[in-house]
């Protein structure tokens, strides 16, 4: 490498780079307006997404339908500032006007009352104890119309608490994920997530997490104080071939203790 040449992970952006890596916003909407479909008879207009970071589901959401109408919500303003450039900036006018990002915290905000609100990428999990959680919840119950629905989703199996590092090769970088401490006392632990580039570079902790490990036992209950009238576990199908998932999620009272597991929360006002 020449003197002076940036690496490849010196130029690149951390937030393009978790929108390829992480998101997958077409099944998350696919599996969101399907299972509306099935618990309602009325089309759903109004998505809030909370904790929306760049705004990529919500953009997708208007992008779907000319009647959708989306709500994103999350206090870092650089983020948000970076979605409306790169993200908004893609829209048509029309779709333009049908979004709104707002800078505000997520248990305070009081946007117009929404047909879904979302929670995804286990991003509830920044809330420590059951009183923010609870709070948080309220929220987004009294932030729903009176036939709304919340959707989260929710990860875990005997590997989440564990210390590890796990690669995944996307288009033209590396993704990788370390769970970097775990404290079983009070479920906190640190997690992060790194870019390596062909050339060698890598992008140390692009993105920091501190949360609080959740179990599904404690989210479906702390969704019921604050007001939800059913909570339910959409479980992953297996792909007994390949001995992976599916992709195809369905309600589900018992789960596989497998090593690792993603699940969807349906929770229902």
């Amino acid at each position: 490498m020449r003197l002076g040449r940036k690496t490849m992970a010196a130029q690149s952006d951390r937030h393009y780079l978790y929108q390829e890596a992480v998101q997958d916003t077409e099944a998350e909407l696919d599996f969101v307006e399907e299972t509306w479909a099935e618990l309602r008879d009325r089309p759903a207009e109004l998505l809030r997404e909370d904790f929306c970071g760049t705004a990529n589901t919500a953009c997708d959401w208007v992008r779907r339908q000319p009647w959708h109408h989306a709500i994103g919500v999350d206090l870092d303003g650089e983020v948000l500032e970076w979605g409306r450039l790169n993200n908004l900036a893609q829209l048509d006018d029309e779709q333009r006007a049908r979004i709104e990002l707002l800078q505000e915290d997520v248990v305070d905000t009081l946007s117009e009352p929404a047909d879904i609100v979302l929670a995804m990428n286990f991003s509830y999990y920044l809330f420590p104890t059951r009183p923010d959680m609870i709070a948080y919840f309220r929220n987004v119950y009294e932030g729903l119309v009176d036939d709304g629905i919340f959707f989260l989703d929710a990860y875990g199996g005997y590997d989440a608490p564990r210390e590890i590092e796990e690669e995944r090769e996307c288009d033209g970088f590396t993704y990788v994920w370390e769970q970097a401490s775990f404290n079983p006392i009070n479920g906190m632990m640190d997690c992060f997530i790194h870019f390596e580039c062909p050339d060698g570079s890598r992008m140390d902790r692009a993105f920091s997490y501190r949360w609080r490990l959740w179990t599904l036992p404690e989210v479906r209950e702390m969704l019921a104080e604050a007001g939800f009238s059913d909570v339910t576990v959409y479980w992953e199908g297996a792909d007994e071939d390949a001995n992976e998932g599916n992709g195809i999620y369905e309600p589900a009272d018992v789960g596989d203790a497998d090593p690792g597991w993603v699940c969807y929360i349906v929770a229902q006002r």
